[in-house]
């Protein structure tokens, strides 16, 4: 029996939206569009459908597909029966999904019938999967959307779930070793939800142009959309163009993006030839942007550009920078992420979790009602993340007196040459400034005499040149010798991880084969 001032849940708020807001456009998909009252009803028939199956409490649904209104009721789903739900990227490995399977005991399994081939192989080799769901008919499995048909189309109920609900399992970017699933009750989701509709710089009116997987980060934008009435526009897999026309056509007032996405926009022919008058706010992410690059979108796009920082294990709750806060005469403010968002504290302490003052680098560590219950099964990786009571994240940082942060790096990307810490991020930002250059890695190397030495790997923009001897001083006019890169080779593309970051970890593979690196 609920207590009188329990919490209210993520699952509360999405109920509370599809009820006020029934005749308007919910969703906008590639070959579908539906209402918020036609979105209950699938939820409510979907719920049926799967305690039919046997569903229940504790029961965990994967989900593997590419942008597609099914995917959030993939996600919302079961937790209305109990369930915890696990987002399987559509550019995933099959060694990764099937690690994912068994180790969170996926016994559902939603997907588009575009990966029948792969949701066979995990329900013939994971050992856990014993439906496969498909969105729509499909080589593999059962059609969901026939499941429902036949469901008894029961009303929703006005309120669901428990604050301490275990509702989403979401495993973490993998950038640094093997994904680690973080738990994520209903009250985690609840701050989430709260915190990015009044601690992100977000449109009152919000038509929602969505082209990173909802299925993941960009899934953060959906109820806050659904919250203020707004529409979710879905497109399958990124394309400059595509986005481009869909911002245009749709008139979408915001978007979420990866830096290496707005990278490709500022090479794009057709962006200047483009309407983005409707577009108010692009959120970016998952990475730093550079500068360079930010001053140049500010200048073509107009002042839309909105930082988010945050992590799997904070439900993406840190911190922001909000459009007015982007000064392009003030670098420093550029490199911050921003301020700590509702519902999150934020610090910058030293490895014994003592505070450290203002412009000190440490570890930026989080509090608050976002952060996760732990790592799934690895009680080890839980103790070594949350600490003193706080959430160590793995990023180094500093925080000045008003509250800005600014990341210096990922730990485990820190370059130790010669008994110096070198920062691949400081290094990046310098060569981005060079107009031949569209993208950029820093990484550390072996080496004999400094045991790493600093190596760049480019691309060049579109016609461009890039002149490597000039990148190398550069850097060393703007930060010194130690930073200045040994190295500089020009690639055609840079390996990226499922959510679109420079995979820095296969960049290193390549020249660490066969040998130990102390800050790895």
């Amino acid at each position: 029996m609920p207590t009188l001032h329990q919490r209210s849940t993520h699952l509360d708020l999405i109920l509370s939206s599809l009820r006020r807001f029934g005749p308007k456009t919910a969703f906008i998909g590639e070959h579908e569009t539906l209402t918020y009252r036609q979105s209950a009803e699938r939820l409510a028939r979907w719920a049926t459908a799967l305690q039919a199956l046997g569903a229940g409490p504790g029961d965990g649904f994967g989900l593997l597909s590419p942008n597609r209104p099914e995917v959030w009721f993939g996600q919302i789903t079961p937790a209305l029966v109990g369930g915890r739900y696990t987002a399987l990227h559509p550019l995933g490995s099959l060694e990764d999904h099937l690690h994912m399977c068994r180790e969170a005991g996926l016994r559902f399994l939603f997907v588009d019938p575009a990966y029948a081939e792969r949701a066979q192989t995990l329900l013939e080799q994971s050992g856990t999967v014993e439906h496969v769901l498909s969105f729509g008919p499909g080589e593999c499995g059962t059609d969901i959307h026939a499941l429902a048909e036949q469901a008894a189309s029961n009303p929703l109920p006005a309120t669901a779930g428990s604050p301490e609900q275990l509702s989403w399992l979401l495993y973490t970017g993998g950038t640094t070793g093997i994904p680690k699933a973080a738990m994520l009750p209903e009250r985690a989701l609840f701050q989430m939800a709260l915190s990015v509709t009044t601690g992100w710089d977000l449109p009152r009116e919000r038509r929602y142009l969505a082209v990173a997987p909802i299925s993941h980060a960009a899934g953060m934008m959906v109820v806050p959309t659904l919250m203020t009435g707004g529409t979710v526009i879905l497109q399958k897999g990124w394309d400059a163009q595509r986005w481009l026309e869909g911002v245009q056509t749709h008139k979408a007032t915001m978007s979420l993006l990866v830096p290496t996405m707005i990278y490709a926009l500022l090479d794009s022919p057709a962006l200047d030839e483009t309407d983005l008058s409707s577009l108010q706010t692009i959120m970016y992410g998952a990475s730093p942007m550079a500068p360079a690059k930010l001053v140049e979108g500010m200048r073509r796009m107009g002042p839309v550009f909105s930082q988010l920082y945050g992590q799997t294990e904070c439900a993406g709750i840190v911190s922001c920078l909000w459009r007015e806060q982007h000064d392009a005469g003030d670098e420093a403010r550029l490199l911050s992420c921003g301020q700590a968002m509702p519902g999150a504290r934020m610090a910058i302490l030293d490895d014994d979790s003592r505070e450290l003052p203002p412009g000190e680098p440490g570890e930026i560590c989080v509090q608050g009602p976002c952060v996760m219950d732990g790592y799934w099964q690895r009680d080890d990786l839980t103790q070594q993340a949350l600490v003193d009571g706080w959430l160590r994240t793995g990023d180094v940082g500093t925080m000045d007196e008003d509250g800005y942060l600014t990341i210096v790096d990922r730990k485990k990307d820190m370059i130790v040459s010669g008994g110096f810490n070198v920062f691949p991020r400081e290094i990046e930002d310098v060569i981005m400034r060079d107009e031949a250059v569209s993208a950029a890695a820093v990484i550390g190397v072996p080496d004999d005499k400094w045991g790493e030495s600093v190596k760049a790997l480019v691309v060049a923009r579109p016609g461009a040149q890039v002149d490597t001897e000039r990148l190398k001083q550069l850097v060393r006019d703007a930060k010194g010798s130690i930073y200045a890169p040994k190295s500089v080779d020009v690639v055609d593309a840079l390996p990226l991880t499922a959510v679109g970051k420079p995979d820095k970890k296969v960049l290193r593979a390549r020249y660490w084969e066969g040998r130990s690196r102390a800050v790895n």
